[in-house]
């Protein structure tokens, strides 16, 4: 957060996005808490993914998300004013990236 709103101050005019994956054993307040701390340092590109264990040694995956709460995650995001929303269980932080800056 403090890098994102380190680069609004040098740059106002800068596009930046940050992530998220899911999934995880966060609570809706959580998640949405983090859009509006994000917004809040001006950041206006989102993506919000499914967070998918990679191997038995990494973090297991505590829930899979819906995908009407991805898309009750991407109209929050709107909401918010993101200028650009991505949310989905495949969403990743690179998903369409040529097509989603210049949305």
């Amino acid at each position: 957060m403090k890098f994102l709103e380190y680069i609004k101050k040098v740059d106002p005019d800068m596009v930046t996005k940050s992530g998220m994956m899911i999934g995880l054993g966060e609570a809706e307040d959580e998640v949405i808490e983090a859009l509006r701390d994000l917004r809040k340092v001006g950041c206006n590109l989102l993506t919000i993914g499914q967070y998918l264990r990679p191997s038995n040694a990494h973090y297991p995956v505590k829930e899979f998300i819906t995908p009407e709460q991805f898309e009750n995650y991407k109209k929050i995001a709107e909401e918010l004013d993101f200028s650009g929303v991505a949310s989905g269980p495949f969403v990743r932080s690179s998903y369409h990236a040529d097509q989603f800056y210049n949305h």
